[in-house]
């Protein structure tokens, strides 16, 4: 308000007849009024521009104490999600090396028993040879024994005749025990 008044008495000794004036100075005016408008402005202005700018402020510090807080958790939510990742690598590791030693396993296991089968396979083809030597020695026999008896049998049909016939049945009779 001082600015205003000493403008004022500036003005009034200038004018010198003791009044307020129109002045036609265009310059002069201009830069008066310039000069009365800042002062008004930065009398009364100062108080708002201080609280806005301190408002400002205080919303800009806000903020970036909020994205300070949103970074630091963003970064221990990577954190935390490398290591899950990690951990989960690691999982996978040994899931892999796991079924490697089970798919190693179970080749073993299936070449054991397909040894074990070849093993089995040979015993019962040696045993069904056997056999089949066996039967077919059988065979082999009774139709040696069967051939036998036919040449014996045609051999004593030339050989014995009606009476040598009935005196072996009757020797036969006896020593059986069924004499008369």
């Amino acid at each position: 308000m001082g600015t205003f008044l000493l403008l004022a008495a500036e003005a009034h000794e200038a004018a010198g007849e003791g009044g307020f004036g129109i002045n036609f100075d265009i310059f002069e005016a201009n830069l008066i009024n310039l000069a009365i408008l800042i002062g008004v402005l930065v009398y009364f202005g100062r108080k708002v521009l201080t609280k806005t700018l301190g408002d400002r402020r205080a919303r800009i510090a806000e903020a970036i104490k909020e994205a300070e807080q949103r970074q630091r958790q963003a970064a221990e939510a990577l954190a935390d999600q490398q290591r899950k990742l990690a951990q989960a690598q690691a999982e996978a590791e040994q899931i892999k090396k796991a079924a490697a030693e089970n798919a190693q396993k179970a080749k073993e296991n299936l070449l054991a028993q397909a040894a074990q089968d070849v093993e089995n396979l040979k015993k019962t083809a040696a045993q069904d040879l056997n056999t089949e030597i066996e039967r077919a020695n059988a065979e082999l026999r009774q139709r040696v024994a069967a051939l036998a008896m036919q040449r014996v049998e045609s051999q004593l049909k030339s050989v014995l005749d009606e009476s040598a016939q009935q005196q072996l049945i009757d020797r036969s009779i006896a020593s059986v025990g069924g004499g008369s």
